[in-house]
């Protein structure tokens, strides 16, 4: 493994995700090397939401850059926006809601990191 693992945000494309989501993997084992977690930005569109779903294996994070939504998590809602910062953890349906005019964008970590088939769509 290399001593510097690195990427750099304006050379990774923008992905659409299976949640509706467009993700950048910033770093991501299969890509960088890295060995026990991801870090993707994820944006969505104004009046946009993901589908829910849940991860049975990964704990997230989500922090928020900018905008403004709402999260459904566990079944409760909850407004959420730039500065926030939810832990969502292993099991949990969860989606977002982008409710404001702007792009709704933020930061995601998961440990262990980010898997297509970890990921259960539930609507």
């Amino acid at each position: 493994m290399s001593s510097l693992l690195r990427s750099r945000r304006d050379a990774v494309p923008a992905e659409p995700t299976r949640d509706g989501s467009r993700v950048r993997e910033l770093m991501h084992p299969a890509r960088q090397g890295n060995r026990a977690q991801s870090l993707a930005e994820a944006e969505l569109a104004p009046g946009a939401s993901t589908r829910l779903h849940r991860h049975r294996r990964s704990e997230e994070i989500y922090h928020f850059l900018a905008g403004r939504g709402e999260m459904e998590l566990d079944g409760r809602r909850f407004p959420v926006q730039a500065g926030d910062t939810v832990c969502i953890p292993p099991g949990s349906p969860h989606r977002l809601f982008n409710t404001g005019e702007g792009t709704l964008r933020l930061l995601c970590c998961c440990a262990p990191a980010y898997a297509h088939d970890d990921t259960e769509l539930l609507a």
